[in-house]
């Protein structure tokens, strides 16, 4: 018998689900992190650049603002979409905890942008709004993305999974049958 005949009955095609499901999580997540990402890209510049450039002098104030309304957003997408069947129960304190958690998170994921247009914008001098763009919406969404997914996945959305229903005795495989 050769090695791949001797695994267990239908681990192959129980590999291939979780894959399936793990893919189509990140394919939410990253949806739900397209529309907050364009909330936050558009807003930060309609703040900065915008009619009347209410902080055109602010760059930090204002990718806090937008990043404060694209969490909100996002909050939303991944708890009811991406991540809905790993939410925590439906309980007021579960709920809470879980929005609590995100929000630190968040915040930890806003200061790796606002940390990158800082070193940028003011350490390193690059003031043009494409340099604005290029540190917090570039570089500080690539590491801030990475780190919130990990920390939602682990941290945030770890409520119980349902799991399927459990083959009947005369569904799974007897010994003589592995």
């Amino acid at each position: 018998m050769t090695e791949s005949t001797e695994r267990a009955p239908g681990s192959a095609p129980r590999l291939s689900a979780r894959l399936f499901t793990w893919f189509g999580e990140l394919t939410r997540f990253g949806t739900v992190g397209l529309v907050a990402f364009i909330v936050d890209t558009g807003l930060m510049n309609l703040l900065r650049f915008g009619p009347g450039e209410i902080l055109g002098h602010k760059p930090l104030t204002a990718k806090v603002i937008s990043v404060t309304v694209a969490v909100l957003i996002a909050w939303l997408g991944n708890r009811y979409w991406a991540f809905a069947p790993k939410r925590s129960a439906e309980t007021p304190a579960a709920r809470s905890k879980e929005l609590v958690q995100f929000a630190i998170v968040n915040v930890i994921g806003m200061a790796i942008a606002v940390g990158c247009l800082a070193v940028s914008h003011y350490l390193l001098g690059f003031t043009s709004p494409l340099a604005d763009n290029i540190s917090a919406n570039g570089v500080g969404l690539v590491l801030g993305t990475a780190f919130r997914y990990l920390a939602y996945r682990y941290w945030v959305f770890t409520g119980p999974v349902p799991r399927p229903p459990a083959q009947s005795a005369e569904q799974s495989p007897t010994r003589a049958q592995r």
